[in-house]
C-alpha cells in the first residue's frame, strides 16, 4: 500500500501537537509496512521565500499553484493508493483534494480543528466559545473580529477560502473524526455518515506505568482557550498544600500569570516548556492530569499520554475530552455557555457517591468550565486517582495504543478503491 501524507507544518517556534501526531503516524505506518510518501510544507519556509513566491502567499490558502504542480508530479510518478491530508494552510491549500481526484486518487482527511467553518479553527473568541460563523455562506464575523492572525485582511482571505472550498471539503472521500464530537461537527457541516470514521490519535506506549505520584499536572499551551487561568482560579479556592503540588508545563501568552502563581504559592510549580524526557518525568511525578480547556478542544494529546501512563484525567466537559476519558456526560453540550455545560454533566455517571456536577468516566472526571465546578472536583480527583489508574491504562490499551490505531487507519485506507487515473 502506498500513501501520500500531506501536511503543512506549523511553525516550530509554536509547538504543535498536530505536527507531532503527523510525525508519529508516519513512523507507525512505515513500521507497519505501508509505503509513505510525505508531501510536507512548513510555515517556517515563508521568511526565506523569494519575493515572487511571497507575492502569491495571499492566494495560497485558496489555490497554492506551486503545491498543485509538485503534488501532480508526485501522483503521476508514484501512483499512490490514497492521499491522506492533515493541515493544508497556508502553503498546500484544500485544492490538493481536487488535484488528487483529478489523478483518480481518493482523499482521506483527519480533522484536527473546526476550520471547515471557523477561520481561527477553534470556535473561541475573546475568552468565550464563539460559533458566529456557523451556517453562514461567508464568515463575515471572522472578518469583523479579525479572527485569523488578528488581521482583517487575512481573516477576509481565510473566510473567502472556506466559502470557495465548501464544495471541495464535501468531496473528500473519507473523513477521520478524532472523536465523536468531531463526527457531529462534520455531520452538521453536511458530511454524510458513511464518509465519517471515528479514529483517535495515539502516542507511543511508555511501558508499564510507574506508581502514582502526588498532586496534579497541567501541560498545555499557556493561552486563554486552554484554561490555565480557570485552573489557577479553582486552585486558589483551596488552602496552600491541601491538594499536593500543582505542576504546570508549557509556554505562551499567559506565562506571566503562571509565574506569578508559582511565586505566590509553594504548591504551584512552573516547569516551563518540557522536552520528551521532561514530559515523562512530570507525568510520573503526578497522580492526576488536568485538561482545563475553555473551548471544544478536539483531542488533547496530553490526555492520551496520561492514560498511557495510568494517570486518570480531570477535564472540562467540552469537545473531545469526555470521549477521551470515557465519561458519560454528553460530548457536545447543546449550549455553549457554562450553565448549559453544568446542567449537562450534573450527576452524570457518578451515582449517589459522586457529587453533583461531576461526570465520572472509566479514566477520569469531567466538569463544567467554571472555577467553582473545577475547584469542587479537585479533591474528588485526588482521592479517587488510585481507583481509576488501572481503568486509565486499560482505556489506552484498548482505544489509543499505536497497534490498535494504526490497524484502524490501514483499514480505512483499504476501504477506498482507487479509481482509474484519467490524467
Amino acid at each position: 500500500m502506498r500513501i501520500v501524507v500531506a501536511h503543512n507544518r506549523y511553525r516550530e517556534a509554536q509547538p504543535s501537537g498536530e505536527n507531532t501526531i503527523v510525525d508519529s503516524e508516519i513512523a507507525q505506518l512505515t513500521a507497519a509496512g505501508v509505503e509513505v510518501l510525505p508531501f510536507i510544507r512548513s510555515s517556517d519556509e515563508i521568511p526565506s521565500m523569494s519575493k515572487a513566491a511571497k507575492a502569491l502567499l495571499p492566494i495560497s490558502p485558496i489555490w497554492a499553484p506551486r503545491a498543485q504542480h509538485d503534488l501532480s508530479r508526485l501522483l503521476t510518478e508514484h501512483r499512490p493508493d490514497v492521499l491522506h491530508l492533515h493541515n493544508p494552510y497556508p502553503l498546500i491549500s484544500p485544492w490538493v483534494v481536487r488535484t488528487a481526484h483529478r489523478h483518480g486518487v481518493p482523499v482521506v482527511q483527519t480533522v484536527h480543528n473546526y476550520r471547515q467553518v471557523c477561520s481561527s479553527g477553534i470556535y473561541f473568541r475573546d475568552g468565550v466559545i464563539c460559533q458566529d460563523c456557523k451556517g453562514r455562506a461567508l464568515g463575515v464575523p471572522a472578518i469583523k473580529h479579525r479572527c485569523y492572525r488578528d488581521s482583517a485582511v487575512q481573516s477576509a482571505l481565510m473566510a473567502t477560502t472556506l466559502a470557495v472550498h465548501r464544495g471541495t471539503w464535501r468531496s473528500v472521500d473519507r473523513y477521520i473524526a478524532l472523536t465523536s464530537a468531531i463526527a457531529d461537527h462534520l455531520r452538521d457541516y453536511g458530511i454524510p455518515d458513511e464518509r465519517i470514521v471515528v479514529k483517535p490519535n495515539s502516542v507511543p506506549d511508555p511501558g508499564r506505568p510507574a506508581p502514582l505520584g502526588d498532586g496534579f499536572l497541567y501541560m498545555a499551551r499557556l493561552s486563554p482557550e486552554k484554561g490555565v487561568d480557570l485552573l489557577l482560579d479553582a486552585w486558589r479556592r483551596h488552602p496552600v498544600g491541601a491538594l499536593g503540588t500543582l505542576r504546570i508545563a508549557g509556554d505562551g501568552e499567559l506565562r506571566p500569570l503562571v509565574e506569578a502563581a508559582a511565586a505566590e504559592r509553594p504548591d504551584v510549580v512552573y516547569l516551563g516548556q518540557l522536552d520528551r524526557a521532561g514530559v515523562q518525568a512530570a507525568v510520573e511525578a503526578s497522580a492526576v492530569v488536568i485538561a482545563a480547556a475553555m473551548w471544544h478542544d478536539v483531542l488533547p494529546t496530553v490526555i492520551i499520554e496520561a492514560l498511557a501512563n495510568g494517570r486518570p484525567v480531570l477535564g472540562t466537559a467540552l469537545g473531545g475530552i469526555p470521549y477521551l476519558v470515557g465519561a458519560d456526560a454528553p460530548h457536545e453540550p447543546a449550549g455553549t455557555g457554562p450553565a448549559e455545560v453544568a446542567s449537562a454533566v450534573a450527576g452524570g455517571g457518578g451515582g449517589s457517591a459522586m457529587p453533583a456536577g461531576i461526570g465520572l468516566g472509566e479514566a477520569g472526571w469531567v466538569v463544567a468550565p467554571e472555577p467553582a465546578a473545577l475547584a469542587a472536583a479537585l479533591p474528588v480527583a485526588r482521592a479517587g486517582a488510585s481507583g481509576l489508574a488501572l481503568g486509565a491504562r486499560a482505556r489506552y490499551e484498548r482505544t489509543f495504543h499505536p497497534d490498535v490505531v494504526t490497524k484502524r487507519l490501514i483499514d480505512i485506507y483499504a476501504s477506498l478503491s482507487r479509481t482509474p487515473n484519467p490524467v
